[in-house]
């Protein structure tokens, strides 16, 4: 009954407007009260233990990275590296922005932010080009999703302090998707624009090819730095998020000199109201996750699925469908931190892989980042393409085949997603 009323009520409050924070905090107070055996005072310790998690330390520093190297002209150096790579192939300019998307996913950790740098650079050209805006407007808005499938992803760094699990192999674990889901998409276009006809770029001699690979590294090198860091044993994942942040302010301020010392107070507000914002829905999370546990609904839910016989492959089917619905209504962050609590036990107890499960959740959750009403990078599209959003929409819609493909393999061929990371971690046992 506790279940039923809490799960009831938090989306109730979601469906009523209320931030999904207060939404989890309110419908938590609820069923503590009514039901359990506690006070208020356990739940405010349960939120201020929140704030003292240390591998969530690594989430503000992330973000601060990322808001350096967005407000720098980090974007334009990167696709400008692309272009020099794939520009000459029919399509080139459109490869180029997924690939361009793929590298700044590595230095940003986030999808709506690659969506606004790359689009707001590469948009115009394509259009200028010859591309039309639907087909523009379909490819960044689908390749930004990589903004949380690479590392530095926010979203890993959360699934991992919800369950445990270690940041470094889930980092490592979306390597091999992440290039997978590049390749895939920059094949499909370069299919398309056999067909159609689509214009190519000249193609750029060496020397072009390494003045651009040159101007691109320091952006590129941050996520060397962050994974090499890591799995060198040089400092651990929270500390390499603080390292990437001091490294992206260096870069933006005496290496590239994209901004001055009079922006860097506008970059550091931008980046805090950030944080403040996830922290705040992080925390209620936590609370939440307490009431769960204190319910002991994971574990009935567990029970009653296992006396089920339910089998690996349908526990997963099932999930991706809840998962996929959830995500067109929520942000990426708040879907793992309400979803992962309750799934979690079970898909342990059906011997489910954690970075596997991991990152099949992420790519649920880039799903959602663009199917409507609330996919976060549908409306950065719609600003930086100046399109009515039920166009964008449009534009996306046949991606989906393709992302939904993607999301059956990573979900049932789990050695893409835990290859890397075992063979990295074995050779340091």
């Amino acid at each position: 009954m506790s279940a039923f009323i809490l799960i009831g009520l938090l989306l109730l409050l979601i469906a009523m407007g209320l931030p999904v924070a207060i939404a989890m905090g309110l419908s938590s107070i609820f069923v503590l009260l009514t039901f359990a055996d506690q006070s208020l005072m356990s739940l405010a310790i349960k939120f201020a233990h929140a704030m003292k998690v240390h591998s969530l330390l690594a989430v503000p520093f992330f973000i601060l990275a990322g808001a350096f190297m967005t407000t720098g002209g980090v974007a334009k150096r990167l696709i400008d590296f692309a272009i020099s790579l794939v520009g000459q192939f029919r399509g080139g300019l459109a490869m180029a922005s997924v690939l361009g998307c793929m590298l700044f996913a590595a230095v940003s950790g986030s999808s709506p932010a690659t969506v606004a740098a790359v689009g707001s650079i590469v948009i115009g050209g394509m259009v200028q080009a010859g591309y039309t805006k639907k087909f523009a407007a379909g490819v960044i808005c689908n390749a930004g999703t990589l903004g949380i499938l690479l590392p530095p992803s926010i979203v890993m760094v959360v699934y991992a302090a919800v369950t445990e699990t270690s940041v470094g192999k889930l980092f490592m674990a979306g390597i091999i998707p992440g290039l997978l889901l590049t390749l895939l998409m920059m094949i499909v276009i370069y299919i398309m624009a056999r067909r159609q006809g689509m214009p190519r770029l000249p193609r750029a001699s060496v020397r072009e090819m390494f003045r651009a690979g040159r101007e691109a590294f320091w952006g590129l090198l941050l996520g060397v730095i962050v994974l090499g860091g890591i799995y060198g044993g040089i400092f651990t994942p929270t500390e390499a998020a603080a390292v990437s942040a001091l490294y992206a302010f260096a870069v933006a301020l005496f290496v590239y000199r994209d901004i001055g010392l009079k922006e860097v107070p506008d970059v550091l507000i931008k980046a805090s109201k950030t944080s403040v914002m996830l922290m705040f829905v992080i925390a209620n999370a936590y609370v939440l996750a307490f009431v769960l546990t204190t319910e002991q609904i994971p574990q009935s839910a567990a029970s009653l699925i296992l006396d089920a016989d339910m089998s690996p492959w349908m526990f997963l089917l099932i999930l991706n469908v809840l998962l996929l619905i959830a995500g067109n209504f929520m942000d990426p962050t708040a879907v793992i931190l309400i979803v992962v609590p309750i799934v979690f036990p079970i898909a342990m107890q059906l011997g489910i892989d954690p970075i596997h499960l991991g990152i099949m959740m992420v790519i649920n959750m880039e799903i959602g980042l663009v199917t409507p009403p609330v996919g976060l990078n549908l409306f950065v599209t719609s600003e930086v393409m100046q399109m009515p959003l039920a166009s964008v929409i449009r534009a996306v819609a046949p991606w989906l085949l393709l992302l939904l493909a993607y999301l059956v393999l990573i979900t049932y061929v789990p050695v893409i997603s835990t290859f890397l990371p075992e063979q990295v971690f074995a050779g340091y046992l």
